[in-house]
């Protein structure tokens, strides 16, 4: 479609050099007008053809070869910049992608662990070994704490502050928050640090880490997520579990408990509560039987 290239050029200049985004970003962007074009290549000769059937086919290709709906979404904005360029600046005189609505994105609802499957997971770790005291030591903090899984691997000691019952945590945007931190957790870090962290720790290797490999160095993302599959899987749970599992059910279940809201998103690091409030709408149970205990009509 070469009567396209030099529109598409024009707009990608724009992206780059007024917008100042990313390599990347404009990358993506291109790929997804030049699929889309490629889509139409032999139903139209000029811009002026294309409409809003033509996309609707296009999206409508897209979830028929099951692409998801980030990604449908994605393509979607790409091809709304481009068009809103192509109207603004009079290369055509009707925006067709005006009548497109944006797939709206469905939120799955993560699993969520119960404290019986927590505490069956916990009951599976060989407590006798240093690296069974450590990896005690993680799942307690996971879901004490509800932390993800980067902010996990770079506790240092000095962020640990037990006396005080909590733990710096370095969150996303390099934004710093205090998070409680409940007795049992407190204990087995405290274990942990006193008889398994001082056997596997490598001077000038540890940097001060909390939680190390066998060799010394600081756990990866990819080892805590092998620490919980092997323990999930030694308990005979059969929900996709991951490290994410323990954040989602230390939400759940204070929630559930009848904790204030702003107070669970304080301690999530969620800049917005909304982010939290998925939360809320996780146990279809339990909202069933609050409904049956209080309801006059339950």
């Amino acid at each position: 479609m070469k009567f396209f290239e030099v529109f598409l050029k024009e707009y990608l200049a724009i992206l780059k050099f007024e917008r100042n985004l990313s390599k990347n970003t404009i990358a993506s962007y291109k790929n997804d007008i030049e699929k889309f074009l490629s889509f139409i290549e032999n139903e139209i000769e000029d811009l002026s053809e294309i409409n809003h059937r033509h996309l609707g086919k296009f999206f409508k290709f897209l979830i028929e070869i099951g692409l998801i709906e980030k990604s449908t979404a994605r393509y979607h904005s790409s091809l709304k910049g481009f068009f809103n360029f192509l109207f603004l600046s009079g290369y055509i005189k009707k925006n067709p992608i005006e009548k497109i609505s944006a797939p709206k994105l469905s939120r799955k609802l993560p699993e969520v662990l119960s404290v019986a499957e927590i505490d069956k997971m916990l009951s599976m770790i060989d407590t006798t070994n240093k690296l069974g005291l450590r990896d005690r030591a993680i799942v307690e903090t996971l879901y004490a704490c509800g932390l993800r899984v980067s902010e996990l691997i770079n506790i240092k000691i000095s962020d640990i502050y037990l006396d005080d019952d909590a733990i710096k945590v370095l969150g996303k945007g390099s934004k710093e928050r205090i998070v409680p931190i409940g007795s049992s957790a407190k204990e087995w870090i405290k274990k942990y640090l006193t008889e398994s962290r001082v056997l596997i720790e490598k001077k000038g290797k540890s940097l001060n880490y909390i939680f190390l490999n066998n060799r010394g160095t600081k756990l990866s993302r990819m080892g805590i997520w092998k620490i919980i599959k092997n323990y999930s899987a030694l308990a005979k749970i059969k929900k996709e579990i991951h490290p994410h599992s323990f954040r989602h059910s230390f939400a759940t279940h204070l929630l559930e408990g009848g904790a204030d809201l702003r107070a669970v998103q304080e301690m999530l690091g969620h800049v917005s509560i909304s982010t939290t409030q998925i939360y809320t709408h996780i146990d279809r149970n339990f909202i069933k039987a609050e409904h049956k205990m209080y309801h006059p009509r339950g």
